[in-house]
């Protein structure tokens, strides 16, 4: 597309992360806006992080959380559920009362569900305490990009929200810090997800020192106000164009705005620019979901005790690895999205994720495979605790492994390897509870319950690896900027709102199904079939999505209206 936005910021692209550091030393207030912000991402990555590691040690703490899946999935889902509700009336509350007030209203409900599962007596309140939270989140989620970007200025918004982003992965690092700190002591999941309390705190009292988004102050008439917010926002010689600019956004969007105030869905759909933001928004949220990362954000530790590391602590410390990576990988982001664009990195982060979901679905079907077998004479030596199944097969069954045994009926039944210096010789398929996991450390054995012995281990934790690398600097952080971006003024939190809606929505379909999905058709055939829902997403961000790099707002609109679908990318 032509247009004077495109041509102002080309030369500035490739220094536009130098410009961002700059920035930080001329215009301290911009990037105290930013961070300030962007606790709300953080309170969203720890959340993500925390169930990981906190859900093993609540299994020990509720019997019954142990043996029921469905109560598990619930545990982690139910905080999504609520972000469905938070995203949903976080655009009305955005639209209604401010970015400012909505982040507010996030934070006081998430420091009450934290709260709420610190004190938790049983899963009941458990559950709650995680659907408080949720809501709280899914306001964050989509008001934290949202205000950052309203009140950036457009050659570095890119990067500052992706200040956002790596907040999101260092709360989700710093979850996993907090897990390992916690692991000794006395109530250890209820210290992990009560924490959780700190950053909320700390975030509502730095917003209520923070203006409102200038771009809802000068929609809602506050002229004056939002101007002397911009001229601390722009340097002198930018902010009178932004002014203008923003004035002639505003009049635009009351000319279309319906008497009646109210907002006609029919109609946004028949808006050819908002049809077109809503289709590249709202796939781009659904598609983030659909390639599993949450997978591996929510159950981390229990993959990386799939691929045969049995140890709580040592699924919880490979699992720090994988969420350093992560916020590296945002790291990245920051440097190169107003550098390469949001595109590119979409494309190039695709590309890698499909890669890596290959490698994870081949690794999980050698261990699995390859998996120890269950031997007569050894779980013979257990005889008192030999599982239900096993023995009524018969005194020498045949086509028992470690897998087979870890999916017997109730009452579920483990896998007691034969020793711990060699793990993969055949070991003995037993009754799963606490007694019988220390009779089988008492002989110098390990314990398998969630995955078996494998020497395939470390692929896993390679694929592991270069998928959060991949995925990180593109689907992590792209589509929130670009739902920031997309939308005209007026309906930017709505419109945020709804592609937020269907991010948690997508977050809970795989949150609620990852775990039933791998114990139905296997750990490796469900990452296959993220593999191919990620080839998909390329093909749908090479069509659908427009490059929005150093466009002013104002501009993206008009190139939405008149954009055609088209594969090229490396150019707008």
């Amino acid at each position: 597309m032509e247009g004077g936005g495109i041509h102002s910021t080309e030369g500035g692209d490739s220094t536009a992360f130098k410009e961002c550091l700059s920035l930080s030393w001329k215009n301290p207030f911009v990037l105290r806006l930013a961070f300030s912000a962007g606790i709300g991402g953080l309170l969203f990555g720890y959340d993500t992080g925390v169930i990981s590691g906190a859900l093993l040690y609540i299994r020990d703490d509720f019997n019954s959380v142990d043996r029921k899946t469905v109560l598990q999935e619930s545990i982690v889902s139910m905080a999504v559920a609520g972000a469905i509700i938070g995203s949903a009336i976080g655009g009305w509350l955005n639209d209604r009362y401010g970015r400012r007030t909505a982040i507010l209203v996030a934070d006081f409900l998430f420091f009450i569900g934290a709260v709420l599962m610190a004190s938790a007596p049983n899963p009941s309140v458990l559950i709650s305490g995680r659907v408080f939270v949720g809501i709280g989140v899914g306001m964050a989620s989509m008001t934290s990009p949202l205000y950052i970007s309203e009140a950036s200025p457009a050659k570095i918004r890119g990067a500052l929200v992706s200040t956002n982003g790596f907040l999101t992965t260092a709360g989700q690092f710093l979850s996993y810090l907090i897990n390992l700190a916690f692991t000794k002591a006395p109530g250890t999941w209820r210290w992990m997800l009560g924490v959780a309390g700190v950053p909320a705190l700390l975030q509502f009292i730095l917003m209520l020192l923070l203006p409102e988004s200038p771009r809802w102050l000068y929609i809602k008439g506050r002229e004056e106000e939002a101007e002397a917010i911009l001229r601390k926002i722009y340097p002198p010689q930018e902010v009178e164009e932004e002014i203008q600019s923003l004035k002639e956004s505003t009049e635009k969007d009351s000319l279309e705005k319906d008497s009646s105030e109210k907002i006609n869905f029919l109609k946004l759909l028949q808006t050819k620019a908002i049809r077109r933001g809503l289709i590249a928004g709202v796939g781009l949220q659904i598609f983030q979901q659909f390639v599993g990362i949450n997978t591996v954000m929510y159950y981390s530790p229990t993959i990386v005790q799939l691929a045969g590391f049995a140890s709580n602590q040592t699924a919880l410390l490979l699992s720090l690895v994988t969420a350093g990576l992560n916020a590296f990988g945002s790291i990245v982001s920051i440097y190169f999205i107003d550098r390469t664009g949001r595109k590119k990195l979409l494309v190039i982060s695709l590309c890698g994720v499909a890669v890596s979901l290959g490698v994870l679905s081949a690794v999980f079907h050698e261990t699995a495979s390859h998996a120890p077998g269950v031997s007569a004479i050894e779980t013979s030596r257990f005889a008192p605790y030999t599982c239900p199944d096993y023995r009524s097969v018969g005194p020498s069954p045949d086509g028992w492994d470690c897998t087979k045994c870890l999916k017997a009926s109730s009452p579920g039944c483990g896998f007691c390897s034969s020793s711990t210096k060699n793990k993969l010789l055949p070991g003995a398929c037993l009754i799963s509870n606490n007694t019988v996991k220390e009779v089988c450390h008492g002989e110098d054995r390990e314990w398998y319950t969630r995955g078996c012995p494998s020497s395939f281990g470390w692929g896993a934790l390679i694929g592991l690896a270069l998928y959060i690398l991949f995925f990180s600097p593109g689907m992590g952080t792209v589509p929130w900027i670009v739902n920031s971006e997309i939308y005209p003024l007026r309906l930017r939190g709505v419109c945020g709102g709804i592609a937020a809606t269907a991010n948690w929505i997508s977050n809970l379909i795989v949150a609620q199904s990852f775990l039933s999905l791998t114990e139905a058709i296997g750990t490796s055939s469900t990452f296959l079939i993220f593999g191919v829902i990620s080839v998909v997403a390329l093909f749908f961000v090479l069509v659908c999505v427009p490059e929005t790099k150093g466009l002013p707002f104002e501009e993206v609109e008009n190139m939405l209206e008149g954009r055609a679908l088209q594969f090229k990318f490396w150019k707008r």
